[in-house]
């Protein structure tokens, strides 16, 4: 059966432009051409793909995929041997970091300290206690989510204006990237990554690394924040995403 690149992209999760981005390195051709000249992919395509994401989920660059995937010689064993260490370790840890979801930059803030005026000058109609019940009772016990709700309480009008400001100017050069057709693992999207990461250390709580691809996941998981980064941009969501564990990769 043939696919076209946006059924592949659909089925894989991952954004059209990276499909031609795997293509253009070599990492994923696909196996044949449409009469006008559109790409097809076939069933081992999707296979090699899904090797892709796998590796690409375990932290494999993309170059030592490519050697994985198409060198005989290559002992893939041996790198998930080392990779299943590492992610054990990892796992642990972010066991206990996964509570830093990110509700206080989707606004899921409790203690906002702005009169109802204040508020919807600042928020318009979104309620950011919405889901301050929620928030507690998954990450109570965390010191990111006390620590934010710290920081939070003292900010005022001004304050949430300015972070207000900042992610906006934030959220228009990532999606301007994004449609720029720049892959999710270039050099710009890696930096808009990684100054998304500087945004919440520098108004909520210490993000690390481990915590933002933890984020990064929840992006795509969780359908309210996805949602939130698809009405910035269709494809938005994944894209980001995608970024975050590249930055965090080429920085590790």
């Amino acid at each position: 059966m043939a696919y076209t690149v946006g059924q592949v992209a659909k089925l894989a999760g991952v954004t059209v432009r990276t499909l031609h981005h795997y293509d253009e390195i070599g990492l994923l051709s696909p196996s044949g051409r449409s009469r006008t000249g559109y790409r097809r992919y076939d069933d081992a395509d999707l296979e090699r793909l899904q090797l892709v994401r796998y590796y690409r989920e375990l932290g494999f660059p993309l170059e030592e995929i490519a050697a994985i995937l198409d060198d005989p010689a290559a002992d893939p064993a041996a790198h998930l041997r080392r990779q299943h260490e590492l992610l054990t370790v990892r796992i642990k840890r972010l066991q206990e970091m996964v509570s830093a979801i990110e509700f206080a930059l989707e606004a899921k803030k409790v203690d906002i300290q702005l009169t109802p005026e204040e508020r919807f000058e600042v928020f318009g109609d979104f309620d950011p206690e919405a889901h301050a019940d929620e928030a507690e009772q998954r990450w109570g016990g965390s010191e990111a989510y006390r620590e934010s709700n710290r920081r939070a309480a003292r900010y005022g009008k001004d304050d949430w204006l300015r972070f207000k400001r900042e992610n906006e100017d934030w959220g228009r050069r990532v999606v301007a990237v994004m449609s720029s057709g720049a892959p999710a693992d270039s050099p710009e999207a890696m930096e808009l990554a990684e100054e998304h990461r500087q945004i919440i250390g520098r108004w909520f709580y210490e993000c690390s690394y481990e915590i933002h691809t933890g984020l990064a996941d929840m992006y795509v998981a969780d359908e309210r924040f996805r949602a939130h980064y698809e009405n910035m941009a269709p494809g938005l969501a994944a894209y980001l995403s995608e970024a975050i564990h590249a930055n965090a990769i080429s920085r590790a």
